[in-house]
């Protein structure tokens, strides 16, 4: 699919409204720029793109295909405040991330009350350009006993894409056991447990002791 993002050239200590959200360029061996992008537009690509597709960014100087590197929130409204957009060159392969997608259903956590612990949500990869999908699938009906593991080596990686950073034995899923519920003693149980205690002491108290 062809994601197209229109920006226009921000102007040093230029004050934007609202409506737009700052942004800039950057890749090896360009020019960084400064750019200004309107809120809705970027909103409606992101939301398509995300951060593992390229997006043809137009700002006025012809377009380039770009990838989404970095993204600021507020951290109250959780709207974007500033966006990195990384230029690449479609010849030559970058590193990024794919997002990971688990699909299918675990016997562990359905029959044996397991709890999925996802140990990824992303994997980091080297490829070209064009060879960059928008997730990769993890199938988790593997996970029958929570013996069963799912690592980085068993991951379906699709062609043109090399795993990059992690090790082979990196682990991604596991099921691990249910938290054993501990049930509380009621406290008039608790309370009778103990005077019945006491007194079973003082019967097996000797005289001598008693008198005492």
């Amino acid at each position: 699919m062809d994601l197209k993002l229109s920006a226009q050239i921000r102007e040093k200590n230029e004050k934007l409204s609202i409506d737009f959200i700052p942004a800039v360029l950057y890749g090896k061996g360009v020019e960084t720029v400064s750019l200004k992008i309107k809120r809705v537009d970027f909103d409606r690509v992101f939301t398509a793109a995300g951060e593992s597709n390229l997006i043809s960014l137009d700002f006025g100087s012809g377009v380039v295909k770009v990838l989404v590197k970095d993204l600021q929130r507020d951290v109250i409204k959780h709207t974007f405040t500033h966006i990195d957009f990384y230029q690449v060159n479609m010849k030559e392969k970058i590193k990024t991330e794919i997002p990971l997608h688990f699909i299918g259903e675990s016997k562990a956590v359905k029959e044996l009350g397991g709890m999925l612990m996802k140990e990824m949500d992303a994997i980091a990869v080297e490829c070209l350009p064009t060879d960059l999908v928008d997730h990769i699938d993890v199938d988790i009906s593997s996970l029958n006993t929570f013996e069963d593991s799912i690592r980085v080596s068993n991951l379906n990686i699709p062609q043109g894409l090399e795993v990059a950073y992690h090790n082979a034995e990196d682990m991604v899923a596991v099921v691990v056991k249910p938290k054993a519920v501990v049930e509380e003693q009621p406290v008039e149980e608790a309370a009778g447990s103990e005077t019945k205690s006491a007194g079973e002491n003082q019967e097996a108290a000797t005289p001598e002791e008693k008198k005492e």
